[in-house]
């Protein structure tokens, strides 16, 4: 049922016709791995016809094989639940889509999650995803095709989803050895990519159009996300978090995110166009887009670096500890920043505590940040360093900073004391207009700076 070969380690194969022209991830190293065109188990690739039972049953015949490679020749394939196996790729061809199906019975119930007061219903389940996968290893999504989730829903409460709809593009949980590389996402639903407990994991060269999150990496160790270009001007672009869905605390740690862009006010679909469409002033958005460390934050953050990145017409950095995790050990360097909607910079130690009962206030320690260039950012929100009473953010550096903010701010603005809010939600607009225009820290110590240059625009 297709063509058997024999890979080793990373390889591209381009022989001349569409159906072999593919890309193939392989890892176990001396193995084969055969090819299995859904085309051959019944996908019609019409954008009409449900092709769901096709595609799931190339996939259970290529894992009965030991593994292989599932392939999507160009076509629209119309689809609900796509359910992962483990030493499995899913290859994406040019012109392939795979299109998320509004059908209310299309997807997977969500299965039980005892612990799903500790964070929002869409960070707690995983079978209700459009692509998922549970405890599997050695799996990849690759190639240039697309993930179009537009039977995603978005607008789903914080406890509960009705049986039937699908939320997210992509959802793995407990997996190892994971691939994601070249495809894009456009409309992902709830999350683009959700991905939580999932170690050893490669995200390079996506491009995500998205209406909520772009990615978000929960309780996940070694991640490496490379080349992405992410737009989602409701919701966060890339975003860590440490949530309790695994039923325990796990941070998220040894993480590299690098030369990435990311943006928060271009219309959906407008950047896997190529045309970068504004929204006009008479649409509100956000205008998020960020990176982002939170909102979930029980397990904490370690040993992350940010690096070679740009923040295009969205918010700027957000490092948030606020369910008792521990965020440190971080270094961001040689980021820009143009037309930012609020404060480039905010770190923030809170006490909102959305964890099991005992659970103390974490910390916010050892964070380097440098060569940074920031244009049009709002005066208002001053970049902000603020822990809690008896909580400081401890030992940060900021070096080689340029800020060249709106300005315009008021002597009376300069008076404001702005409020503690200790256990709200974290976010850099939490306290209203700052008393200062570069920045306003309170309950920190050991924070230094050096060649830092803010301009103001006006007075």
């Amino acid at each position: 049922m297709g063509i058997s070969l024999h890979i080793y380690g990373y390889a591209r194969i381009n022989p001349p016709d569409d159906r072999t022209n593919y890309a193939l991830m392989n890892f176990h190293s001396s193995s084969s791995q055969a090819l299995f065109n859904v085309r051959d188990y019944g996908a019609k690739a019409d954008g009409e016809t449900n092709d769901a039972g096709a595609i799931n049953k190339a996939i259970d015949a290529a894992a009965a094989s030991g593994g292989g490679t599932v392939f999507f020749p160009a076509g629209t394939y119309l689809s609900g639940s796509i359910r992962l196996k483990s030493n499995i790729t899913l290859y994406l061809s040019s012109g392939s889509v795979l299109e998320a199906m509004d059908d209310p019975a299309a997807y997977d119930a969500p299965e039980p999650n005892p612990y799903d007061m500790y964070q929002d219903f869409g960070h707690s389940h995983w079978h209700n995803g459009f692509i998922w996968g549970v405890n599997l290893h050695d799996i990849a999504i690759i190639g240039p095709g697309m993930i179009y989730g537009k039977g995603l829903t978005r607008n789903i409460s914080r406890d509960h989803l009705p049986k039937g709809l699908g939320d997210k593009s992509i959802a793995l949980k407990n997996c190892h050895n994971v691939l994601l590389r070249d495809f894009k996402i456009l409309h992902g639903g709830h999350f683009g990519i959700l991905v939580t407990g999932v170690d050893n994991l490669t995200i390079d060269n996506l491009i995500i159009d998205t209406n909520r999150d772009g990615m978000d990496i929960d309780c996940c160790h070694d991640v490496h996300i490379t080349n992405c270009i992410v737009n989602s001007p409701w919701d966060d672009g890339i975003c860590l978090k440490s949530s309790y869905a695994l039923g325990y605390k796990r941070a998220t740690e040894n993480v590299t995110i690098n030369n990435c862009i990311v943006s928060g006010d271009y219309e959906e679909g407008s950047v896997i166009k190529g045309t970068y469409q504004l929204f006009p002033d008479s649409v509100r958005v956000s205008h998020t887009g960020r990176i982002k460390m939170g909102t979930e934050s029980n397990g904490g953050f370690k040993n992350i670096t940010i690096t070679n990145c740009v923040f295009d017409h969205c918010q700027g950095l957000a490092l948030e500890t606020v369910d008792g995790g521990d965020l440190e050990d971080v270094t961001i360097s040689n980021i820009t920043m143009r037309d930012i909607y609020n404060m480039p910079l905010f770190l923030r130690i809170g006490s909102r505590l959305r964890a099991p009962k005992g659970t103390s206030v974490g910390h916010l320690r050892r964070v380097n940040i440098s060569n940074i260039v920031v244009y049009n950012s709002d005066a208002r929100a001053a970049s902000t360093i603020s822990g809690i009473p008896g909580h400081d953010i401890e030992d940060v550096q900021i070096n080689n900073v340029q800020f060249f903010v709106k300005g315009g701010g008021t002597r009376e603005q300069a008076l404001i004391t702005p409020p503690e809010k200790e256990d709200a939600y974290p976010e850099p607009t939490m306290f209203g207009t700052l008393p200062a225009y570069g920045f306003y820290i309170r309950h920190a110590k050991g924070i230094t700076m050096s060649n830092i240059k803010i301009r103001c625009e006006q007075p």
